[in-house]
């Protein structure tokens, strides 16, 4: 379906740009060309390669992929303001639009497009560097209801949507493996996504996860990729790397003889493939009453369902931020409000990571940058 999204937004380009172009015919089938190129790179991994979750192809094409598609839709966002503004100039002057109205058939200057396409090439490109370097460290200190003392300063990293694929490969996954370990954490936790591809594909490229180190473990739950690329296989791949996989199910660590659970879900894509879905009740059963809880939950969106089953802290990603500050709103209604950063829902706080990778279909980033998080427990503040 993503195909057929990018050939509706081709349409609405060739119509408010190409079309009124104050050029030749021929120069108009070069730019509509040059705009299908660009806007069919999933139809080409998918027809050619056969797969959308992880084409094996190098680094540098993904990459190139990533900056075509990237500025092709960045290019009709910028199209869409120009109607947008046009439309509210007509609202707001009528005598200006009808000495100047606007229609599809309205001539546009060639430098006028030409200035859009290379603004659109020049953020693009700043998107994909963003989205593939090697994420920072943000740092984040969360309060929480009735925090033992013990408790007080407790290290969690937190590394959600690794994405490990080509684009992302060993070398990329080991430089965020070193950062997290120089924390010194008390617990690694991994909230989903961190592969696209089989374990065949991409064992190699998360191999360096085996060296993550932590004081009380580290621990993980599944996302919606890890079942694209087949679960059940990468359980036992996992498992073998030291990461201790949550499924609906809950541990105690003793810090200074005080409690605390860790408990992680499924994730609702589970279903599809005919596996347990998310079950917050079943992951808490048995777990002590009084004992702070953190949930890890790769989707944000079941954040209320937490709060009321007396979660503490819940740790999610999946949605990368929203990759691009401004369209984010897309995604934020996809999850339910829940985009990046922290929240307070009905008294649990929820943090939602952007991520450390992302999908390399789409690989860009614009003012959602990629972090590894790092949060220090506190007791709040009376």
């Amino acid at each position: 379906m993503l195909h057929v999204f990018s050939g509706i937004i081709l349409l609405f380009l060739v119509l408010r740009f190409v079309v009124p172009l104050k050029t030749t015919f021929r120069w108009k089938v070069i730019v509509t060309l040059l705009l299908l190129i660009m806007s069919q790179q999933h139809l080409v991994n998918r027809t050619i390669f056969g797969t959308l979750a992880s084409p094996e192809m190098p680094a540098g094409v993904l990459a190139f992929q990533g900056w075509m598609l990237s500025s092709f839709l960045l290019l009709a966002v910028f199209a869409l303001l120009r109607d947008i503004s046009a439309l509210l100039l007509r609202l707001s002057s009528t005598t200006y639009f009808r000495r100047n109205p606007v229609s599809a058939s309205r001539p546009v200057a060639l430098g006028l497009f030409s200035a859009a396409l290379a603004l659109s090439a020049v953020l693009s490109a700043v998107g994909v560097w963003q989205a593939i370097r090697v994420p920072d460290v943000r740092t984040v200190e969360i309060s929480l209801r009735n925090l033992p003392p013990e408790l007080h300063g407790f290290r969690i990293v937190q590394i959600s949507d690794l994405h490990a694929n080509r684009l992302l490969p060993r070398g990329w996954v080991k430089a965020v493996v070193e950062k997290a370990n120089a924390l010194e954490p008390d617990l690694i936790l991994l909230t989903g996504d961190t592969i696209d591809g089989s374990t065949d594909k991409r064992r190699n490229d998360v191999a360096p996860l085996k060296d993550l180190q932590a004081r009380h473990g580290i621990f993980a739950v599944p996302g919606n990729h890890e079942y694209i690329s087949g679960y059940n296989d990468w359980l036992n791949a996992f498992q073998a790397l030291g990461l201790r996989m949550l499924q609906n199910e809950h541990v105690v660590i003793m810090h200074y003889n005080v409690p605390l659970v860790v408990a992680g879900t499924t994730d609702r894509r589970a279903v599809t493939f005919g596996l347990p879905g998310p079950d917050i009740q079943t992951a808490l059963d048995e777990a002590p009453e009084n004992a702070v809880k953190i949930l890890m939950a790769h989707q944000p969106g079941n954040a209320r369902e937490a709060a009321a089953a007396g979660i503490d802290l819940q740790l999610s990603g999946h949605t990368h931020g929203g990759q691009i500050l401004g369209l984010r709103i897309i995604s934020q209604y996809a999850n339910k409000g829940f985009i990046s950063g922290l929240y307070d829902v009905n008294g649990m706080a929820l943090y939602v990571s952007n991520g450390a990778g992302l999908w390399n279909g789409f690989p860009v980033r614009l003012g959602c940058p990629p972090e590894i998080t790092e949060i220090l427990l506190r007791p709040v503040k009376r």
